[in-house]
């Protein structure tokens, strides 16, 4: 008698794949944590082909990171720095462990609460590119702007990628440009640059 075969489908729960660059191709595992969704394949390879020209080099900022699926493809592409917020600890702790399995000795976990994290302001060189994917019910788009626009978070040529519902409300200061603007489903992601 055979033994029976666990579904495909349960192999692959609670994983993402980075898409290009060193770890093209690897598995990582991400846990069960309420409102935790990782941005989505086609979104993030879409994203990064906007974020070509300046990823090579670039201190990233992953607000809200939880599985890392930003922040880790950031590094995987050739970004200097990645700096990864998340306040849920078992979240944290496999963000930690991806890295460590992975050997990137650039990327760093803050457990902790990004809002927080934002208003002490920023006391080392600031970011050149910036993910915001914030548990959309919370509705913190606007304050998350303000904050990285006053608490020395962004350097002068700074990109923001911002990912939000559809019908999310903010308005970003009139020094971002909006350069790149998608929707897929229910979610509208955006691509801003910042100037001086």
């Amino acid at each position: 008698m055979k033994a029976e075969r666990a579904s495909p489908k349960a192999d692959h729960q609670n994983q993402l794949r980075i898409i290009g660059g060193l770890w093209r191709g690897r598995k990582l595992s991400f846990p069960d944590v309420e409102g935790l969704r990782p941005t989505g394949d086609r979104i993030r390879e879409t994203l990064f082909n906007w974020l070509a020209p300046e990823i090579q080099g670039a201190r990233c900022l992953d607000l809200f990171a939880g599985s890392g699926a930003l922040g880790i493809e950031a590094l995987s592409r050739g970004a200097s720095d990645s700096l990864m917020i998340e306040r849920d600890p078992k979240a944290a702790a496999q963000l930690k462990l991806n890295l460590d399995m992975l050997k990137a000795m650039q990327g760093r976990v803050a457990r902790d609460n990004a809002l927080d994290v934002l208003k002490k302001g920023n006391q080392s060189e600031p970011y050149h590119i910036v993910f915001v994917d914030p548990p959309f019910q919370l509705d913190l788009w606007q304050e998350i702007i303000d904050l990285l626009e006053s608490g020395n978070w962004l350097a002068d040529d700074a990109t923001i990628y911002i990912e939000s519902g559809r019908d999310a409300n903010y308005h970003p200061p009139v020094n971002w440009q909006l350069h790149r603007d998608k929707n897929a489903g229910a979610v509208s992601y955006r691509l801003f640059y910042r100037e001086q």
